[in-house]
C-alpha cells in the first residue's frame, strides 16, 4: 500500500482538527532538541554514529508500539522527508493502519542544486517547540518498552 503524503500545512491542519493524531519526529534526539513541530514526540528511526554515519534504530517500531496502538492516526516527519518515508513504511509493515509521511520534513527538501522542492515545517512558518520533556523525549518514550 502506498504511503500517504501530506504537506506541512496539511499536517498542521490535521493536528489542529483532531487532537488524537500524533506527530512522530523521527530525527535524532539532537535534531529534535534544536526545534521541532509543536506537539511532536521524538522516536528516532536512526542514530548518528561518528564511525558509521547513520545507523538504524533497532527498537523504532517497538517504541512506537509501546506508546501508540496500531489504530492510532500517525504523521511522521524528519528533516527533509526520506527518513520519515522509510519510517512510515516500517510502521505500515508492522500493522499500523493510518500513517502519513510529511513531505519536506522540518527543514524542507532540496534538489541537488539546493533549490527547495518541498517546503518544510519551519519555512512554512508553522509553530515550533523546543519541549523535550516527559512524554515527548525519546528517553521517556523508550522507557515504556517492556
Amino acid at each position: 500500500m502506498a504511503i500517504k503524503q501530506v504537506t506541512p500545512q496539511q499536517a498542521r491542519d490535521i493536528l489542529n482538527s483532531d487532537p488524537s493524531v500524533v506527530y512522530i519526529d523521527v530525527r535524532t534526539e539532537g535534531e529534535f532538541g534544536n526545534g521541532h513541530p509543536q506537539g511532536a514526540v521524538n522516536i528516532p528511526v536512526a542514530f548518528s554514529d561518528p564511525a558509521r554515519g547513520m545507523v538504524m534504530n533497532p527498537n523504532f517500531v517497538r517504541v512506537v508500539e509501546a506508546n501508540f496502538g496500531h489504530d492510532k492516526k500517525i504523521i511522521v516527519g524528519c528533516q527533509a522527508g526520506p527518513r520519515s518515508n522509510a519510517a512510515a513504511g516500517f510502521l505500515q509493515q508492522a500493522g499500523f493502519q493510518d500513517v502519513s509521511n510529511m513531505v519536506g520534513g522540518f527543514g524542507g527538501m532540496r534538489d541537488p542544486t539546493g533549490t527547495v522542492i518541498a517546503p518544510g515545517w519551519l519555512s512554512s512558518g508553522l509553530p515550533v517547540s523546543n519541549d523535550d520533556g516527559e512524554g515527548v523525549s525519546y528517553e521517556s518514550l523508550s522507557a515504556k518498552v517492556p
